[in-house]
């Protein structure tokens, strides 16, 4: 397998798709490009219909959309197990992987990933409201499980790779909502694989300036 994706700093789709495959330490070549640079758009053109990160390539299989990615390792590689094996958990958890696929629009144009900086931002109440809800999805889903492994739905899930970019967003501009949360964004940022991604993010030397909000804290 072939795995395109743009600056671990920033990108964080990439690190969605990155994370399933590297938690279970599947055989893949990672294809790293730089995010808003010609050559970034030259090596997806006539791969992927939309030229966005990540992009998987598997044989005569291409699959250039996050989740879609996920779901496909998940059933082709790891015989369904990062779903829960409840169907009606694994309906929530869907439901709530696919609320963070679509929503939180306000949260993800004023809180960028940006894993090398500390930053502070003034957020919109729609940005409030966004970092509200996620709170609150994190809190009943950890209440639920308590003490049964400590992620979302207790095993680690597409669940929580959905949510790994928002920890770090949290992390980045110091978002603080209550000691459960943070046991369970201190789990996700201990993860070896998120480990491993942070590191090479904090190597790389690229600036997307849209990428770069706030100031400093």
């Amino acid at each position: 397998m072939k795995l395109y994706i743009g600056n671990k700093n920033y990108s964080t789709w990439s690190l969605r798709a990155w994370l399933i495959i590297e938690r279970h330490q599947l055989n893949f070549e990672e294809v790293a490009l730089k995010l808003e640079t010609e050559g970034f758009y030259k090596a997806l053109s006539g791969l992927s219909p939309t030229q966005k990160v990540p992009v998987l390539v598997d044989g005569e299989l291409v699959v250039w959309e996050s989740l879609a990615i996920c779901e496909y390792i998940n059933e082709a590689y790891l015989s369904g197990e990062v779903w829960p094996d409840s169907p009606k958990l694994r309906a929530r958890a869907r439901a709530l992987s696919s609320e963070m696929h679509s929503g939180f629009l306000a949260l993800r144009a004023e809180m960028p990933m940006n894993i090398r900086a500390q930053r502070q931002v003034q957020l919109s109440a729609a940005a409030q409201k966004d970092i509200e809800r996620i709170g609150q999805i994190w809190q009943t889903q950890l209440s639920e499980f308590e003490g049964h492994g400590g992620w979302l739905f207790g095993s680690w899930s597409i669940a929580d790779a959905m949510f790994a970019p928002v920890v770090m967003r949290f992390i980045t501009y110091g978002v603080d909502l209550g000691p459960q949360v943070k046991a369970y964004m201190d789990k996700v940022a201990a993860c070896p694989a998120m480990q491993k991604w942070c590191a090479e993010a904090l190597l790389e030397q690229d600036v997307v300036p849209s990428d770069e909000a706030g100031v400093p804290r």
